[in-house]
């Protein structure tokens, strides 16, 4: 939707994304404060509510360091008496933990909503983990909508339940959910002005210690008790009647893939779809099973649900047959599409499917298996993309291992590059080096983003500093959090609202370390000496290689109304010897199949110019032209 539908104040019926849908709930609901750290498949949120911020004054909003940070900062808002969200990744939801945790047990004080999103089929997190056990074990309540629709109208709803109970109310969902579009019916804005308030007014105390903690926890399990009575009344839990003994219990996406697999077999079975999960509507549940002979669970990821209804079910119907990761039908790892639903209903009614969804996969597998290779890669003008070839120049006859982390410079792992032995989660590379310089005679290098260096790497480098470990740390400063859409970080200059922006060698020189090469990405040749010199000097080094994210930059560029002038080669001067491509990788330089010599689309090329730095013959220079 255009943002200009998005802030319009009036009540109309607009084509959403879930994620926009979710913005303006929250700003329907006069959230005075919000905080994010960007992470897909929930970045839009924060993108959406970024832009609102301009537009309504009395909605602060913030891009925080981590999401335990952000949890933190919207905790602090609710605490005082302002309504306040947060959304979040569920690896995020890990970083934010500890917090979390406590959360649970001291409630809050205005409405405060943290939405989190699992990654069935990991398309772009480093695990598929069920994030829905954060609610039961930090005693939480949990919601999970279907549609965009019902994720407008939930997250209004849990702004009232947070309010209703004190407590910081959850809000699951997943990829296919963020990213799912529909006309979606939408309020009005009805905003109150934004209002500094006293402590002393507030008369609350948000600590858990000892026996105060026992005492909390007996509390919060006290208000699940109450929240579960109103899950069995609530209009997110529904059931579908249909024919026959057989049903189907779900939740979020799989409902729509439940519906279209019933549809393509012409079979009915009643359907009961979850939007309320934690506390689930254990009579609802009761009720819905107790007279059918079947039942299949359809969830991605782990058997949450299907664990639970097998304990319910050992009351309300023993006998009853159920159908889902235990019994081997639905399989628990990665997504399900209708397919897989299809399948699994074909099955139980012994019936078969119109279209033979196997038969058609195993069919595109062997066409996709003689296509040529396409790797992720960096864009055309990025930055990293000359740091990686001074790196690559400079480890030659080096014995080295590489701790890669997290952004877009984890595609390192893949050809051509290969430069990466490790990566697991943000932050990580800094502890993984300490460890494996204590035991290798190899280099260590690690590899850090600018963003994930203010995340979560700074208790990493302070543990190598302090205790003296031996490792480089590599830096690639574009002065955006870039995979998840260019938002700011603290070393940005750049905000919702006006910030200070840090100095990534200032932080490290005020830590101690003395050993700092900082270069320019757009100059790799001069580049390959310095790094060399850097990762062979003998203790904690560090390179912090800079230039700005091309996508922001040509964004920036053109709405600065600066002109984006691309390379071109010489057809006179180059002389085949291909080092642009075979060394280079950019997506913007191919190989004319007719000359046999590299040619650069010019609607790639954002003229960063390293190609022409790179070659040989000196065959590339700028056109002069203008994209």
């Amino acid at each position: 939707m255009t943002f200009k539908d998005l802030a319009d104040p009036s009540a109309k019926t607009c084509f959403m994304l879930t994620n926009e849908a979710v913005a303006r709930a929250v700003l329907e609901s006069d959230v005075k404060v919000t905080a994010f750290y960007p992470g897909s498949p929930t970045s839009e949120i924060l993108d959406a509510l970024y832009l609102l911020s301009a537009e309504y004054p009395d909605l602060k909003m913030e891009v925080s360091s981590n999401e335990k940070v952000a949890l933190e900062t919207v905790a602090g808002a609710s605490m005082a008496g302002a309504r306040s969200f947060t959304s979040m990744k569920s690896v995020g939801l890990n970083v934010a933990s500890d917090t979390f945790y406590s959360l649970g047990y001291v409630g809050v004080n205005a409405g405060c909503v943290l939405l989190f999103a699992d990654d069935p089929h990991a398309h772009s997190s480093q695990s598929e983990q069920d994030g829905r056990y954060f609610a039961p074990t930090g005693h939480v309540p949990m919601l999970e909508p279907s549609t965009p629709q019902e994720a407008y109208e939930m997250t209004k709803y849990a702004f009232e339940l947070s309010e209703k109970y004190r407590i910081l109310t959850m809000i699951r969902t997943t990829t296919r959910v963020n990213h799912q579009s529909t006309a979606v019916k939408i309020g009005k804005v009805e905003r109150t002005p934004f209002e500094k308030k006293n402590w002393k007014d507030v008369k609350a105390q948000y600590f858990t210690l000892g026996a105060t903690a026992r005492k909390l926890k007996g509390e919060a399990l006290d208000k699940l008790v109450k929240i579960e009575q109103d899950f069995e009344k609530s209009p997110f839990n529904n059931i579908t009647e249909g024919f026959g003994k057989i049903g189907v219990i779900t939740n979020g996406v799989n409902y729509l893939h439940t519906l279209e697999a019933a549809k393509l077999l012409d079979v009915k079975p009643h359907v009961l779809k979850l939007g309320t999960l934690y506390p689930l509507p254990r009579e609802i549940i009761s009720k819905f099973i107790e007279n059918l002979d079947a039942v299949v669970v359809i969830e991605e990821l782990l058997p949450y649900l299907e664990d639970q209804i097998t304990a319910i079910a050992k009351t309300a119907n023993p006998k009853i047959e159920i159908s889902g990761k235990h019994s081997g039908d639905l399989p628990t790892v990665g997504e399900y599409n209708t397919d897989i639903v299809t399948d699994v209903l074909s099955k139980i009614y012994k019936r078969e499917a119109p279209v033979n969804f196997t038969k058609l996969l195993d069919k595109a597998n062997e066409l996709k298996s003689i296509l040529p290779t396409r790797l992720p890669t960096f864009c055309p003008g990025c930055p990293h993309r000359g740091t990686m070839w001074s790196v690559q120049q400079a480890i030659k006859g080096m014995n080295y291992v590489i701790n890669n982390d997290i952004g877009c410079y984890s595609m390192l792992l893949m050809e051509p590059y290969s430069l990466t032995d490790s990566v697991l989660a943000m932050g990580a590379s800094q502890g993984l080096s300490s460890g494996m310089q204590h035991v290798l005679n190899d280099r260590v290098i690690s590899f850090l983003g600018d963003s994930t260096f203010f995340h979560a790497a700074l208790p990493g480098i302070v543990n190598a500093i302090h205790n003296k470990h031996d490792y480089t740390v590599i830096i690639l400063d574009n002065s955006v959090t870039a995979m998840t859409g260019q938002q700011p970080n603290p070393g940005s200059d750049f905000g919702a609202a006006p910030v200070e922006e840090l100095n990534i060698e200032a932080v490290l020189r005020g830590f101690g370390v003395k050993n700092i090469t900082v270069i320019n990405a757009f100059e790799p040749k001069p580049n390959v000496d310095a790094i060399k010199q850097t990762i062979m000097q003998p203790g904690f080094s560090a390179v912090i290689s800079v230039g700005p994210c091309a996508l922001y930059n040509d964004r920036k560029r053109r709405r600065d109304r600066v002109p984006i002038i691309p390379n071109t080669v010489s057809m006179e001067e180059c002389k085949t010897i291909y080092a642009c491509i075979r060394d280079f990788y950019c997506p913007a330089i191919q190989l004319d199949m007719g000359t046999r010599q590299a040619n650069i689309q010019q609607d790639l090329c954002n003229g960063c110019g390293n190609c022409a730095r790179l070659c040989p013959r000196t065959a590339i220079a700028s056109t002069g032209g203008v994209q």
